[in-house]
């Protein structure tokens, strides 16, 4: 499964939410418990970045 992006939507990419996308792309290929932790990651990285877009 890839993670690609639409080129009609430069315009609204985020750059933390980019990484937290790739992050989670990227953990496919590592252990169970591995990913784990990236996917935490990238979720409190989406979190703090929707918490920070609702304060502006």
């Amino acid at each position: 499964m890839g993670v690609g992006f639409d080129d009609d939507v430069d315009d609204a990419r985020h750059p933390a939410v980019d990484a937290a996308v790739q992050a989670m792309a990227n953990a496919e290929g590592l252990p169970p418990a591995d990913q784990i932790a990236q996917y935490e990651a990238a979720y409190q990285t989406l979190r703090e970045t929707l918490a920070t877009i609702d304060q502006a």
